[in-house]
């Protein structure tokens, strides 16, 4: 198929496919058979302005696959195909489908590319269900926190302890020299 000459009109589309395959950190191929435009258009608005939702022809999308340089979905452009294309945080645009999916059932997704390579619509899924890079990296944070304050605490123990083996000392000679007089 991607051999056949392509015409002169749709060359255009298949090249801004072709870039939008190229700039987008994901790409997650859905179906969209039953869904009216005002729920399209409720879906666009979910997914955030770093993320386009496109319908295309299956054989231009397909084209603009080969072109790009990603195999392995010739078998998810069947039906009718919308691309979403995610330039922004992957996580939370599978979060917007996934979620979408569960109100409207009408929402099929199909699978996707990730990083250039090809993935099933489990993986997806799973993409879905980790958090998003801000709970990550707080938690990541909070992680090193509580080791460098474990570690803060190690290194003051040995100082610690002196200082109160002092004390003890002081206050066993106080005694006794109260006890003698």
């Amino acid at each position: 198929m991607a051999d056949k000459p392509i015409r002169a009109d749709k060359a255009s589309a298949v090249a801004e496919l072709t870039e939008s395959f190229r700039a987008a950190g994901a790409t997650v191929l859905t179906e969209y058979r039953g869904l009216t435009v005002s729920q399209l258009t409720q879906l666009r608005r979910s997914l955030g302005k770093e993320t386009t939702y496109t319908v295309a022809k299956n054989t231009l999308a397909k084209r603009a696959a080969v072109d790009a340089g990603i195999s392995g979905l010739d078998e998810l452009f069947t039906g009718p195909t919308a691309l979403t294309f995610v330039s922004g945080d992957v996580v939370e645009a599978a979060k917007g489908l996934r979620d979408f999916a569960k109100a409207n059932p009408k929402l099929v997704i199909k699978g996707g590319v990730f990083e250039g390579k090809a993935i099933s619509a489990a993986e997806v899924t799973k993409l879905a269900d980790l958090e998003s890079r801000e709970v990550l990296l707080a938690k990541l944070a909070g992680a090193m926190k509580g080791n460098l304050s474990k570690a803060a605490a190690l290194f003051q123990a040995p100082l610690s302890k002196t200082a109160r083996l002092a004390a003890a000392l002081q206050d066993k000679r106080e005694k006794e020299g109260a006890e003698a007089a």
